[in-house]
């Protein structure tokens, strides 16, 4: 059975966390969001823009989907406490730091339904979860019940756990493809944001074979706008892939369309704007650049897609 491309759906920031009898309630997983199809006897798990991630991840090629289904969701690694680990995501991609991508097991998390023989995208959300847990996936794929109604103590069970953070849906909204809706509402743990790398500044000491640290930024109208400098987070291993991948994509001049403002006088490195990176960070400054960032991972996303709009302060 042929089965339709979707775009995910995408959640709208929300400052706090709220109780309301109207929505339901779901952990927010720290992986790579994913929309996984079996179509005609073949397995089908496209990125948020598109991209193949039967690649880096090839265990997906096998996810136990009946033809004709097409589910949302993420690709998970857990740690040994049972715990979403983007960390250990990352040493599938080789920015992982220590250990080796052989063992490194990962997950599908699947969170909602989309396509079951036809679209069922129309549907109300909790049809469409309710339909999505009677399947009865077995694993790789895991199915978390919502939590009705209690966003808060979901939110504060979050962040006993050290998880990101939640996502709350609103009943009888239906799956918009593609389009960030007020329907979902996301609320972090952690402030995090994706931001574009668009140079680096060499090393000193115990880095003078890598990097200090790299120079991110956000899109907007005006090109790609620098916010911080970004330091901490980084092990050997991943300073040693990270640098080997930098030198390549090295160039003259900067990308950035406001000023680099640096602590110390030092010349850094220009770079094409081709990767994506998760940051943690404490707070926005009075000038719009981050405080205390803290590299957690490499995004598998479009750099255009970082965008100031959606990635920004409040």
């Amino acid at each position: 059975m042929s089965v339709p491309n979707f775009e995910p759906m995408l959640a709208t920031r929300w400052n706090a966390a709220f109780d309301d009898v109207n929505w339901w309630f779901e952990v927010k997983w720290d992986g790579y969001r994913a929309v996984v199809a079996s179509s005609g006897g073949r397995i089908r798990a496209r990125s948020r823009r598109g991209l193949d991630l039967t690649g880096p991840f090839p265990e997906l090629s096998g996810l136990p989907l009946p033809d004709g289904v097409a589910v949302d969701g993420e690709v998970v690694a857990f740690d040994d406490r049972g715990r979403p680990s983007f960390s250990n995501l990352q040493r599938r991609t080789g920015f992982g730091g220590r250990g080796t991508a052989a063992d490194v097991g990962v997950n599908f998390v699947a969170f909602d339904l989309l396509y079951q023989g036809e679209s069922i995208i129309a549907r109300p959300y909790e049809e469409r979860v309710e339909r999505l847990m009677a399947l009865g996936l077995p694993s790789p794929v895991v199915v978390p019940e919502p939590t009705p109604e209690h966003g808060s103590t979901l939110f504060e069970l979050a962040r006993a756990q050290g998880l990101e953070g939640i996502v709350g849906k609103r009943l009888g909204s239906p799956y918009l493809p593609g389009r960030r809706s007020p329907d979902w509402r996301k609320v972090a743990v952690t402030r995090r944001l994706r931001a574009v790398v668009g140079g680096y500044l060499p090393g000193e000491g115990g880095r003078s074979s890598t990097f200090g640290s790299i120079l991110v930024g956000l899109n907007d109208e005006s090109g790609l706008r620098w916010i911080g400098a970004v330091g901490s987070g980084f092990d050997d291993a991943t300073l040693a892939a990270f640098i080997g991948y930098l030198r390549q994509i090295e160039r003259p001049t900067t990308p950035f369309h406001n000023q680099v403002i640096l602590p110390k006088p030092v010349k850094p490195v220009w770079v094409e704007p081709g990767i994506v990176v998760e940051v943690e960070y404490k707070e926005w400054t009075h000038d719009s650049h981050l405080r205390a960032p803290v590299y957690k991972g490499i995004e598998i996303a479009d750099p255009e897609t970082v965008t100031w709009a959606e990635e920004g302060p409040l």
